[in-house]
């Protein structure tokens, strides 16, 4: 069965991306747009702003999709399809005060370019798809463990 997820590419006024450690406990150096899960029977968008305000407090409004990045595990049977919007935010502001209340997303931060280059991130096209423009489609990337 293959999972659908949705993602935000948020730039702020400075241009600086949106990224999230989505590990419990921060267990891991791994940093990804926010996002998550789409529930059934709820629009991809309406998914989105529930995800991203769940992460990071924010309040966004959706614009047009920027990538779909596949992602899988090839030696089992997890398959993840992930689509990515152009969001900016509406309401509110970075807390470190913030709690994500399915305890999930414990770190979340603005990061240029340059500072993303020097992360561990995932898609590997994610700095393509927030800064360069046009739509991408990446295919079946390998999952971290």
């Amino acid at each position: 069965m293959i999972r659908v997820a949705v993602r935000a590419l948020i730039l702020d006024p400075q241009g600086r991306l949106l990224i999230v450690n989505a590990w419990p406990g921060g267990v891991s150096d791994l940093w990804t747009a926010p996002g998550g899960g789409a529930d059934p029977h709820m629009s991809l968008p309406g998914n989105l702003i529930r995800e991203v305000h769940e992460e990071t407090g924010l309040t966004i409004e959706v614009g047009a999709p920027a990538m779909v990045n596949e992602f899988h595990d090839p030696h089992g049977s997890f398959h993840q399809v992930d689509v990515y919007f152009r969001c900016r935010v509406t309401a509110g502001e970075l807390s470190e005060d913030w709690r994500d209340p399915e305890g999930v997303v414990v770190h979340r931060r603005w990061v240029s370019r340059e500072e993303l280059a020097s992360l561990r991130v995932k898609p590997d096209s994610l700095a393509r798809a927030a800064w360069d423009g046009g739509m991408i489609y990446d295919p079946l990337e390998p999952i971290i463990r």
